[in-house]
C-alpha cells in the first residue's frame, strides 16, 4: 500500500492543521475499525494523515534549536517551565486524575493478573470525568466549540487501559496522544506552546501511567514480550531520542523550515549503549523520555537488560547517533503502532479525528490486516531487525503508510535498523567464560 499526501498547511509544513472554523458540529466518536478492510480504509484517512502529522510534531517539538553563533537550546525536563494556561490545564486534570489513585487502594487480595482494584479507579474516573474536564478545559476552549467536550472525554477516558482486561498498551497512549491533539485542533494551544504540551502534558501523563500499572500492576496489552519494544509504551522512546538528536538548523530565508535531522547527536548526549548502565539511566531519566522510559523497565524487570529488553538492547549499539534512532522510531511507530489492527481497531473516529478519506492518499487493493496475520509457514525470531530499515529522506515524515514486507506478519523481524543484511541473533545469554555479565551493545558495522 502507498499513500502520498500534501502538506496539511500551506505555512508551516511540520504543524498539524487547525479545524476551520465553520466545524463546530461536534458528535461522539465511535468505532469504524472492525475488519481488514476497515483498517485499509484508515490507512488513506484524514485521521491517520493527521495523526502521523501529530506524531511527528511532537517529536520536532524536543529537537535542540542551533542558535545565534555556536549556541544551541536543548530541552530537558528537569528544568521548569512556566506554563501557559492552556498546558496547565492538562497538567492539573492529570494531577486531578492521579489524586483518584488513593481512593481506590490496591486489593490486598490473591490474584493472578492485575489487580481488580483498578476497576474502582476507572470507575472514579467515569464518575469525575465531566466534572474534571469541564472545570479544568472549558476555559481554555472557544465558547462556541464547548461541545467538544463529548469528544475529547472519549478519548481521555480510552486513555488509562483496560477495567476489563486490566491491561495497557499504546492504543491507549494513542489515546490520549490524540486527546492532546484534538486540543491542537481546537487552537487551545499556541505554536510557541509545542514543547511545553510535551513536558507539561505527556510527561505527567506518563508518570500517572507508571504509577498505575506498578499500584495495580497492569499487563501489557497485545505484547509481543522480549520481541516487541516496551511492554507498554512507544511514544517516550520517540520524544527522548529527539531530545539527544543533532539541533535543528537557524530557519534562513531559502530554508525557512529547516529538515528534521536524520543522523548524529547532540554534542552532550549520553551515547546510546549507556542505556544498559544502570548509573547514567539514574542520571538521565529525569531529565529525558527515552531516559525515563529504561528507568521504568530497570524499575519493574529484573535481570541482565540485553535478555529482557533485546530489542532496546540492540538498537542501543547504534553508530549513526540518536537522529538516527528518531527517524527509526517514528518509522516503526507507523507500522507497529498505526498499522496494527489490535491497536488501532478501538480508536474512535468523530469531527476532531474524521472517518473520511484522504483526498491525496493512493492506495493499493491489499489489506494491511489481511496481510498482517500469521501464515501456516511461521517461524521463531531468528533476526533482530527492527521495522525501520529505509533511508529516504524527505522534508518531512511520510504520511505513506507502511510497506507490507516490513509488516507482512502479526509478529514483526526485530533486526536492528543499522543491520541491513546481516540478521544475526542477538545473544540471550552472557558470553562464555563470563557468565552473569552483560555484553557490550554490538555495532554491525563491526561484524
Amino acid at each position: 500500500m502507498s499513500i502520498l499526501s500534501a502538506s496539511p498547511t500551506a505555512s508551516d509544513p511540520y504543524l498539524l492543521q487547525h479545524l476551520s472554523s465553520e466545524q463546530n458540529n461536534f458528535i461522539r466518536p465511535t468505532k469504524q475499525i472492525n475488519s481488514g478492510d476497515d483498517l485499509t480504509f484508515f490507512l488513506t484517512s484524514t485521521a491517520y494523515r493527521d495523526l502521523k502529522i501529530w506524531i511527528s510534531q511532537l517529536s520536532r517539538a524536543c529537537l535542540p534549536h542551533r542558535l545565534e553563533g555556536a549556541n544551541v537550546e536543548t530541552h530537558q525536563l528537569d528544568v521548569p517551565e512556566q506554563y501557559t494556561t492552556a498546558v496547565k490545564a492538562v497538567k492539573d486534570l492529570l494531577a486531578a486524575l492521579s489524586g483518584l489513585i488513593e481512593q481506590a487502594p490496591p486489593d490486598t487480595g490473591p490474584r493472578r493478573f492485575g489487580n481488580v482494584a483498578f476497576r474502582s479507579w476507572v470507575a472514579l474516573l467515569n464518575e469525575h470525568i465531566d466534572q474534571l474536564l469541564d472545570s479544568h478545559l472549558r476555559s481554555v476552549i472557544p465558547a462556541s466549540r464547548h461541545s467538544v467536550l463529548v469528544e475529547l472525554k472519549v478519548y481521555i477516558l480510552e486513555s488509562f487501559g483496560s477495567a476489563q482486561r486490566l491491561d495497557y498498551g499504546t492504543g491507549h497512549e494513542l489515546s490520549f496522544l490524540a486527546f492532546l491533539g484534538g486540543l491542537w485542533k481546537l487552537g487551545v494551544f499556541s505554536q510557541d506552546d509545542q514543547w511545553q504540551i510535551v513536558a507539561g502534558a505527556v510527561n505527567p501523563y506518563l508518570e500517572l501511567v507508571r504509577t498505575l500499572i506498578k499500584t495495580y500492576t497492569l499487563e501489557p496489552a497485545g505484547s509481543h514480550g522480549v520481541w516487541g519494544l516496551d511492554d507498554h509504551f512507544f511514544i517516550p522512546f520517540i520524544l527522548g531520542s529527539a531530545q539527544l538528536a543533532t539541533p535543528l538548523p537557524q530557519p534562513t530565508e531559502k530554508a525557512p523550515y529547516p529538515r528534521t535531522p536524520i543522523e548524529g547527536s547532540l554534542d552532550s548526549a549520553p551515547e546510546p549503549a549507556s542505556i544498559t548502565s544502570q548509573a547514567t539511566v539514574s542520571e538521565q531519566r529525569p531529565k529525558n523520555f527515552y531516559f525515563a522510559a529504561i528507568g521504568f523497565i530497570f524499575d519493574v524487570k529484573k535481570g541482565p537488560f540485553f535478555e529482557h529488553s533485546p530489542y532496546l538492547y540492540n538498537i542501543s549499539g547504534i553508530k549513526d547517533g540518536w537522529g538516527k534512532i528518531n527517524k527509526g522510531m517514528l518509522k516503526m511507530y507507523d507500522a507497529e503502532v498505526l498499522a496494527k489492527f489490535p491497536v488501532v481497531q478501538h480508536f474512535p473516529f468523530g469531527q476532531l479525528w474524521q472517518w473520511e478519506r484522504d483526498p491525496q492518499a493512493v492506495m493499493s487493493q491489499s489489506s494491511i490486516h489481511v496481510d498482517n496475520q500469521p501464515t501456516a509457514t511461521s517461524k521463531e525470531h531468528t533476526s533482530t531487525r527492527a521495522p525501520w530499515s529505509g533511508s529516504t529522506d524527505s522534508a518531512m515524515p511520510s504520511t505513506r503508510s507502511p510497506a507490507a514486507s516490513s509488516i507482512g506478519t502479526a509478529m514483526p523481524s526485530t533486526k536492528a535498523p543499522w543491520a541491513r543484511n546481516n540478521p544475526a541473533m542477538l545473544p540471550t545469554r552472557a558470553p562464555s567464560g563470563a557468565p552473569g555479565t552483560m555484553p557490550p551493545p554490538r555495532n554491525p558495522r563491526d561484524r
